[in-house]
């Protein structure tokens, strides 16, 4: 309570989506995201630790957004998933459920979905299945299936 001062994520712009830009697919991105444009598809972090998604009031994001610490001030139509830290400006709207370490929200600030707080395991969990679906959009579709053996059953 008093003495003890709240950690602020100090957030450095390594990539930026201005104001009359469109993104068509996923972003994958590791450092800070500041966006004030669109982005139809999923924002991911490679970086599950540390990342850091600005989004402004002109921003939007169509598409689910896996990123450690977030903060909001435009719209989401997706699910959103901060493990550890997410901030809700005023201005900020997300159709979509909310999966979060840590939250705050402003006044004006709106959630049309679930609020879910995530345990520490589950923050593992989140990290590492963020982690397989990264790997598998990276990899080619080879359209072959593994050969039945005689353990199959």
């Amino acid at each position: 309570m008093f003495g003890r001062r709240k950690k602020r994520k100090i957030s450095k712009v390594d990539s930026l989506v201005g104001q009359n830009t469109q993104i068509l697919g996923n972003v994958n991105f590791d450092g800070g995201l500041h966006v004030d444009g669109a982005i139809k598809g999923n924002v991911y972090a490679t970086d599950q630790q540390s990342s850091v998604l600005t989004l402004s009031d002109r921003g939007t994001i169509e598409g689910e957004v896996r990123v450690p610490y977030v903060v909001l001030n435009g719209v989401v139509l997706g699910d959103v998933y901060a493990n550890q830290h997410i901030e809700l400006a005023p201005s900020a709207r997300v159709e979509g459920n909310v999966y979060y370490g840590l939250i705050e929200m402003a006044v004006g600030a709106e959630v049309n979905g679930k609020l879910v707080r995530t345990a520490e395991t589950e923050k593992l969990a989140l990290a590492l299945s963020h982690h397989s679906v990264v790997e598998s959009e990276a990899l080619p579709s080879t359209g072959v299936r593994p050969a039945a053996t005689s353990l199959d059953g």
